[in-house]
């Protein structure tokens, strides 16, 4: 009994000090209403921040190469985002067309409307930003722009595409491998660093990349966990 009679005691002035706290804290409460109910919300929602290792150079050449290749995937990686944003609405559309015909004739005309929209500003590009873009559009789509094409047009077309861009020293079956190639390591780096910054619109790779592995293997020279 005597440790309920302190309880008793106590009790109210815990109550007190706690309404007392609740009345000091002027942080407003949001409330989330689910089916009539209301939640107070007392955590905030941040955005996910990916620790960054500080960039460090073997050789003034190392660095400018960097420089560079960051110059060239800044200025390609909204076209192959584009890309995987218009695949994403034809797959979409294409869901809803049942017959052969209409499917048909609503691939002719996104394939126009994609090379009117793009053909212009892809022939200005150099044949590294050329290639850099192939292997983006694989990061994206999780498709190689031979394929892509292939899917889009047909296998002579997809063939007659690769040896022209082959011309160029550009292999449109180029896949996107920072694990093991890396340049494409370097490239992962300068995308990293530019979502970050908010400079480059993030937009999830259709493939399974894990930087913190990357990075560890080339940088640290550790294996991947």
């Amino acid at each position: 009994m005597n440790y309920l009679k302190y309880i008793l005691v106590i009790f109210p002035m815990l109550l007190f000090a706690q309404v007392n706290e609740i009345k000091q804290d002027t942080i407003p409460t949001e409330y989330i209403i689910i089916e009539g109910d209301s939640v107070p919300r007392v955590s905030i929602d941040l955005d996910e921040v990916m620790l960054l290792h500080k960039l460090k150079f073997d050789s003034r050449k190392d660095r400018i190469r960097y420089l560079i290749l960051r110059r060239k995937t800044i200025k390609v990686y909204p076209y192959a985002k584009m890309a995987a944003e218009r695949l994403d609405s034809m797959n979409a559309r294409m869901a809803t067309l049942t017959k052969n015909r209409e499917k048909k004739r609503y691939t002719k005309r996104v394939q126009k409307y994609i090379e009117g929209e793009f053909s212009d500003e892809l022939k200005k590009l150099t044949r590294t930003e050329g290639q850099i873009l192939v292997k983006l559009i694989h990061r994206q789509t999780g498709k190689t722009a031979f394929n892509l094409i292939k899917e889009l047009r047909n296998g002579w077309r997809a063939f007659w595409y690769n040896t022209t861009a082959s011309m160029f020293d550009i292999s449109l079956k180029r896949e996107y491998d920072p694990m093991n190639e890396k340049e494409d390591y370097l490239i992962e780096d300068v995308l990293q660093r530019n979502f970050q910054s908010g400079r480059l619109e993030r937009q999830k790779s259709a493939l399974d990349i894990d930087f913190y592995d990357l990075t560890n293997k080339w940088i640290y020279n550790k294996p991947p966990e």
